[in-house]
């Protein structure tokens, strides 16, 4: 895959701000974690891998950023209240948090799929945006905001995938109900669906899929620092992002 490039965005923008990114240690995580980069953010990338962070990190050398790197699995109450621990350990405020850790798994019918994926994805993809988020709102004050990485299956549904449109229609539900309890204190929340990106999510239910009629995670980050850096007076509160070629 190229490298990616955000030159082509307003640099420095944010350069007094801190953002946390979940499922930071690669595809639109990662990419995400860049161009908050490229714009001076101060980062906390969080993911289940140590060793991944570091390469993460070693991904934003660039851009003359020292993440705070905490491995957390965000399944799980203490290891997110860790991560918070150390989160205000460095710093006072959350300015941006993007919600970003998910998996998908194998394509099975209802009526085949392992209670044990179900709840390994629906702990994941929505109990795992419940838990970091409730900690992170301690944080955040009017002017901030939260981006919730859905995908097109918050709102569509194909066979096979019974957990994983499950997991995000209900994260969908949750994102909708936060920005309704956060419109009164200036907290913008959005709703990112992109469709077919080219990341490694694809191995788990369709590795033949045609890679080339595909986005980049780059394109993604791009359209999802827009967003962050709207006036405070407007938001996107629906972010959907499909390729031209008509893939979902």
């Amino acid at each position: 895959m190229p490298k990616s490039d955000f030159s082509h965005v307003s640099a420095q923008r944010l350069g007094n701000q801190t953002a946390l990114v979940t499922g930071a240690t690669r595809g639109i995580g990662l990419a995400i974690a860049q161009a908050l980069a490229a714009q001076g953010c101060n980062l906390i990338l969080t993911g289940r891998d140590e060793k991944a962070l570091a390469r993460a990190s070693r991904e934003l050398a660039s851009a003359k950023v020292k993440p705070l790197l905490h491995p957390c699995d965000v399944r799980d109450p203490q290891s997110v209240d860790d991560l918070f621990r150390a989160v205000r350990g460095r710093f006072n405020q959350l300015d941006v948090l993007i919600n970003n850790a998910g998996i998908a798994h194998a394509n099975y019918s209802v009526d085949k799929l392992p209670l044990s994926i179900w709840k390994d994805v629906i702990d994941t993809n929505l109990t795992g945006t419940f838990l970091i988020t409730q900690s992170a709102l301690a944080m955040m004050k009017s002017g901030g905001t939260i981006v919730n990485n859905l995908s097109i299956a918050a709102n569509r549904v194909f066979a096979g995938s019974a957990a994983y449109a499950a997991s995000k229609h209900g994260a969908l539900g949750l994102t909708n109900t936060l920005r309704e309890d956060l419109r009164p204190k200036g907290i913008r929340v959005i709703a990112l669906m992109p469709g077919a990106t080219n990341t490694d999510i694809w191995n788990s239910f369709w590795p033949e899929a045609p890679r080339k009629q595909m986005m980049l995670p780059a394109t993604i980050a791009t359209a999802v620092v827009n967003a962050i850096l709207l006036p405070p007076n407007a938001t996107v509160e629906t972010l959907e992002i499909l390729p031209t070629a008509g893939m979902l």
